[in-house]
């Protein structure tokens, strides 16, 4: 039998090399979509990086200038015109005295411009300022860069005022402190109230307590190299004695204080009732808006009650030594930069005293009534206080300041000292300060304008 014949077909040959192309270049082209998705990732990536990037600048950038702009203090009497200038002259002193070399201005008009400043060099961050006047606001718009790609962000400042930070203490002084004798500086609602802010640029001794004396606050010193000098058992600073009194409660070299300044010229207009030469003042007397002209010197020996403003030209020693009851403000119209001895305002015997917004409701009242928070403002004029009180109603300013004998009571603000000679607290002038609820410049002193930072105006805008 003869074997079967298989029938065998050709295959086509190549049929498989063209398949496999064929997925070669499927792909392929899947490779090629991919690495340009994924460089195009790539770059949306980076660009998005450097939009955070030159926003976070921004943001860097605007907290680096509200730093500066919140350290801008000006005159509250400032012409509104030109507050502007000021506000850049103050900025530019600032940086300048603190050696800030990378931050500069220039004007171009309409604005003042802060030129690029790096932030980080490696990540090509920088930012970028403009402030630009508005009325009585300012306007400015920081740009942060981040390579090519910035962003804005603008926010508004408004002027607004504040009290001078001296009146932050119960007594502040540019001179020496000296204390002695059974002397208490007490706080009535808080230790804080009896603080001490000393400048004593020109003694190295900056506080003497000798005997029993108590300063019941803290204790801030400007001049660096000054000493506390403790003399007896029990003279204390913050409720200690000794080493431990100095070591925990006193500060050397604490950054100046800003002193405010008197406008004793404000209240001359309220004087209409001018102290006449030929009047007894050794009788029982009452006087309202009185003006004591220069050279008068005279000494109230009776019983003298004194309404509204009390206005001293200067020279002139005016003297109290019986008792007196004032529901006024008195003011010394000198300056600070004067410091005479034919300049002294004296109070010898027992004072009583009440804010002028007691006074009557009288027409010749009415503007004063609302001026309080002062009880003595006389630059240039050396205050003494040798008899008792029991409450002085506003903030004791002079230029040179004495409390001797019985004189003690309670201080409603603080006591301001403009003289650089050493003010003296001795005999058994106890003081206890109360400044709670006192948040508005007293009557008489010129406000500070500040810039004032308006969260709610933040805006990221495109330029």
């Amino acid at each position: 039998m003869k074997p079967a014949k298989k029938s065998v077909h050709l295959k086509r040959r190549g049929a498989v090399l063209i398949i496999s192309m064929i997925f070669i270049l499927i792909f392929s082209a899947l490779a090629v979509s991919m690495a340009t998705l994924s460089d195009a990732n790539v770059q949306l990536a980076s660009n998005q990086h450097k939009v955070n990037s030159a926003l976070l600048a921004a943001q860097s950038g605007l907290d680096i200038t509200r730093f500066w702009l919140s350290r801008v203090l000006i005159s509250g009497k400032t012409n509104p015109a030109d507050r502007f200038q000021l506000v850049i002259a103050s900025l530019n002193n600032d940086l300048q005295e603190n050696g800030i070399s990378n931050i500069s201005t220039y004007s171009d008009g309409s604005s003042v411009i802060i030129p690029s400043v790096t932030l980080d060099s490696e990540a090509q961050q920088s930012f970028s300022a403009r402030i630009t006047p508005l009325d009585d606001t300012c306007r400015v718009d920081v740009t942060g860069q981040c390579g090519s790609i910035t962003r804005t962000i603008r926010v508004i400042y408004q002027f607004d005022e504040t009290a001078n930070t001296v009146f932050d203490f119960g007594v502040a002084t540019k001179g020496p402190l000296s204390l002695s004798g059974n002397i208490d500086l007490e706080g009535v609602n808080v230790s804080v109230d009896a603080s001490v802010y000393i400048e004593s640029e020109n003694s190295n001794l900056a506080l003497s307590i000798i005997g029993n004396s108590q300063i019941a606050g803290d204790v801030k010193i400007v001049n660096p190299i000054a000493s506390v000098s403790l003399q007896g058992g029990q003279a204390g600073i913050g409720g200690e004695t000794g080493t431990d009194a100095i070591d925990n409660h006193v500060s050397f070299g604490v950054p100046p204080s800003s002193f405010p300044e008197p406008s004793p010229g404000d209240f001359a207009a309220y004087a209409t009732n001018i102290l006449d030469p030929n009047t007894d003042t050794s009788a029982d007397a009452t006087f309202e808006n009185l003006k004591i002209p220069a050279g008068f010197n005279p000494t109230f020996s009776g019983h003298v009650t004194l309404k509204g403003i009390v206005f001293i030209e200067p020279p002139n020693v005016v003297t109290f030594t019986g008792t007196t009851d004032i529901t006024a403000i008195i003011v010394g119209n000198g300056s600070i930069e004067e410091e005479s001895e034919t300049n002294q305002l004296i109070f010898q015997g027992t004072v009583n005293s009440s804010s002028v917004d007691q006074l009557p409701n009288e027409e010749q009242f009415e503007e004063i009534r609302s001026q309080t928070g002062t009880f003595v403002m006389a630059p240039g004029f050396r205050l003494s206080f040798g008899g008792d009180f029991e409450t002085i109603s506003g903030a004791i300013a002079g230029s040179g300041i004495t409390f001797f004998g019985n004189a003690g009571g309670t201080i409603r603000g603080s006591i301001i000292n403009y003289s650089d000679e050493e003010m003296d607290l001795s005999g058994n002038s106890d003081l206890y300060f109360n400044r709670s609820g006192l948040t508005e410049c007293p009557a008489g002193f010129v406000p500070e304008l500040v810039l004032l930072y308006n969260p709610e105006s933040y805006s990221e805008i495109t330029l």
